[in-house]
């Protein structure tokens, strides 16, 4: 059911539709989701549409993902078109899909501005100034042809052009009118693709030139991972596992802004440059390309940049979910365990942000060998998921044997003596390690569990090892309270009314200095999980 503001919208581009699908596009009617099909970009959930964007600006982003993969991966002849309404193309992101679509020569990806001058509560500033359009886009780089998105004759000859132009992207702006002929029925009969246009130009549906190679399954076999005993960063163990990765299969891609120096994805980029897409301090545009890419399978996408940066592009990852994605985020930096960089690159809110995704799996890894089945199990599972990694070096203390399970906590440290359990993830898994040794010199024993995935919550295990000892759980993370690992464990266990949870987390703003100066600062190293334990074994 539309209201008559959508039929109004949708009728402003009727013509260029009808031309598109019954004219220029190939594709096989009886099969939408082939993968030799021409791809086409629409703020409508249907069965030919593959990403679900509205009218928000990511759409464009998802195309440039598309044409990426086609042009560089496919090696396919499927060409990716896009509409976008002149009222969307006020967001940025827009712009920075069209600045990394001329940068990639993404010449098999045609934009079209349906430009009707107005947007949902009024009209846009550059109303009809058709050259407005023309000069940005062409000011980014692409070929730009304007036209009056009423002439189906014009229509048809510059998206013929525009199959034969080389090495740019090409945007259609279109002028054109809302409600123009409603309610005539003609004008439902032609977008329809029942009618003819004025000289019988005929208006039907291509083949596809069946030119992309199907994409076998995923198979990631285990690869050795590093010794117990060593230290090793989590957000390097990430790199090293993209590259075992993308070793194990062709269709393993990574996607970084700017930042590969930081999370080691440029050790991926060294073993494999051409599936490595850098796309630059752009992170709205990163994940919609991301999502473009992986969009009929034809992918398995790695995006890669500092946690706190994927705060910017959470209304992409949102629509991620609402179409069904598979896409795998990596976040490092987290916490005040950054350190020196600063306030602004400590991630303290990501786990909130994406607990509060549906489907979204999130893995907490707290070492190198931890990190490599996060990197492996994430690009196996279906759907959105998240690895949070970390700057500092860490011990590993998992052995090569270890298996790993989604929603599959361990118990790293236990005994029939345990008082308390404490839950940590990451560095605050290490802080909690260090604080059972302290804690066992004066007699006192405490269970120490490394979730590894924060969602799905290993409830049973939670809820065992709390009632082994005494009831008493604490929770210890390198994040604000709100919405993190405190929150979701206290939900887990609400219904039990013999199970307490008390949390440590960082509460207030951070500032910079050294990691383990800013753990204690915030409340959440060794020392603070001793006194906690002892504070609540007095009440």
């Amino acid at each position: 059911c539309l209201s008559l503001s959508h039929l109004m919208s949708s009728s402003s581009a009727a013509e260029i539709m009808s031309v598109l699908f019954f004219h220029t596009m190939r594709y096989k009617q009886e099969d939408p989701e082939n993968p030799d099909n021409d791809r086409f970009i629409l703020p409508k959930r249907l069965s030919f549409v593959d990403v679900a964007t509205g009218w928000l600006g990511q759409g464009l982003g998802a195309a440039c993902g598309m044409a990426y993969t086609g042009k560089y991966f496919d090696k396919a002849s499927y060409r990716v078109y896009c509409l976008l309404g002149d009222s969307e193309s006020s967001e940025g992101s827009v712009w920075e899909a069209l600045a990394f679509a001329s940068h990639y020569s993404l010449d098999n990806l045609v934009a079209v501005f349906d430009v009707n001058r107005l947007g949902h509560s009024g009209a846009l500033p550059p109303e009809h100034c058709l050259d407005v359009y023309q000069k940005r886009c062409e000011a980014f780089g692409w070929n730009t042809y304007v036209v009056d998105g009423r002439d189906v004759e014009t229509l048809c000859q510059v998206f013929w052009q525009a199959n034969r132009v080389k090495n740019k992207p090409t945007a259609v702006v279109a002028k054109t009118f809302k409600s123009r002929g409603i309610p005539s029925k003609q004008r439902f009969l032609f977008s329809s693709g029942l009618l003819k246009t004025s000289n019988s130009t005929s208006l039907y549906a291509q083949d596809p030139p069946w030119s992309a190679l199907p994409v076998s399954p995923a198979s990631y076999p285990a690869l050795p991972p590093p010794s117990t005993g060593t230290w090793v960063a989590t957000r390097k163990a990430c790199g090293l596992a993209l590259a075992k990765l993308g070793h194990a299969n062709d269709r393993v891609i990574v996607l970084d802004g700017d930042t590969k120096n930081s999370t080691f994805s440029d050790i991926f980029k060294k073993e494999y440059p051409e599936r490595f897409i850098e796309c630059f301090i752009a992170e709205q545009n990163m994940v919609s390309v991301a999502l473009g890419c992986t969009t009929r399978d034809r992918t398995v996408a790695f995006v890669s940049t500092f946690a706190a940066f994927l705060t910017r592009a959470f209304d992409q990852i949102r629509i991620g979910a609402i179409s069904q994605a598979n896409i795998n985020l990596i976040g490092s930096h987290c916490g005040v365990s950054v350190g020196e960089d600063g306030p602004s690159q400590m991630a303290l809110e990501d786990l909130a942000m994406f607990r509060a995704i549906p489907s979204c799996t999130i893995f907490y890894p707290s070492d190198a060998i931890s990190t490599e089945h996060a990197v492996f199990l994430a690009a196996n599972t279906k759907g959105m998921c998240y690895i949070r990694t970390s700057r500092p070096e860490t011990a590993v203390i998992y052995n090569q044997q270890e298996s790993f399970e989604i929603g599959q906590a361990k118990v790293v440290r236990h005994s029939v003596h345990d008082k308390v359990t404490v839950i940590g993830a990451g560095v605050t898994l290490h802080e909690a390690l260090a604080a059972a040794e302290d804690l066992s010199k004066q007699d006192i024993s405490i269970r120490v569990i490394d979730l590894f995935t924060v969602k799905p919550l290993d409830t049973a295990t939670i809820i065992s090892s709390a009632k082994a000892t005494g009831g008493r759980i604490l929770t210890v993370e390198d994040h604000y309270p709100e919405g993190g690992i405190g929150e979701t464990v206290a939900a887990a266990v609400s219904m039990d009314p013999d199970i307490s949870v008390h949390q440590l987390a960082v509460r207030g703003i951070p500032r910079g200095g050294k990691p383990s100066e800013l753990l204690d600062v915030f409340g959440v190293d060794a020392r603070h999980i001793v006194g906690a334990v002892k504070r609540m074994l007095l009440n």
